[in-house]
C-alpha cells in the first residue's frame, strides 16, 4: 500500500495539482491584500468609510456584514479577471497554425453534403 501511495504522489499531475494550489492561495492572499490596503481605501473616499469590511446592518440579534460579501466580491473579480487574462494570453501563444488545425470530421461532412442536397432540392 505504501508503494502505491508513493507511485500516486510521484504522478506528474498529482504534483502539477499541488503546486497549483500552493500558487493559487498565494496568490489569493495577494489579491485579498490589494483589495484591503488599495482598493477598499480608494471606494472609501467615495464611500466616506475607509473599511468596507465593517459594514453591517443588525436584525434582531443576527449582524450581517454585507461588507464582508463585498470585499469577497471584489476579490473574486479580480482573480476572476486575472484568470482571464492569463488564459487569454495562453491561447494567444499556443494558438494552432492553419496547417496544424484538425480537419472536419466525417460527421461534419456528411452534415455539409445533407445541407447542400437539401438546399438543391429546395430550389
Amino acid at each position: 500500500m505504501l508503494k502505491e501511495f508513493k507511485e500516486f504522489i510521484a504522478r506528474g499531475n498529482v504534483i502539477d495539482l499541488a503546486v497549483g494550489v500552493i500558487i493559487g492561495s498565494a496568490f489569493t492572499a495577494i489579491v485579498t491584500s490589494l483589495t484591503t490596503n488599495l482598493i477598499n481605501p480608494l471606494l472609501g473616499i467615495f464611500l466616506g468609510r475607509m473599511n468596507l469590511t465593517k459594514l453591517a446592518f443588525t436584525v434582531g440579534g443576527a449582524q450581517f456584514k454585507y461588507g464582508a460579501f463585498l470585499n469577497a466580491i471584489v476579490n473574486f473579480l479580480i482573480i476572476a479577471f486575472v484568470v482571464f487574462l492569463m488564459v487569454k494570453a495562453i491561447n494567444k501563444v499556443t494558438r494552432k497554425s492553419p496547417e496544424q488545425q484538425a480537419a472536419p470530421t466525417p460527421t461534419e461532412s456528411y452534415l455539409k453534403d445533407i445541407k447542400e442536397l437539401l438546399e438543391k432540392q429546395s430550389k
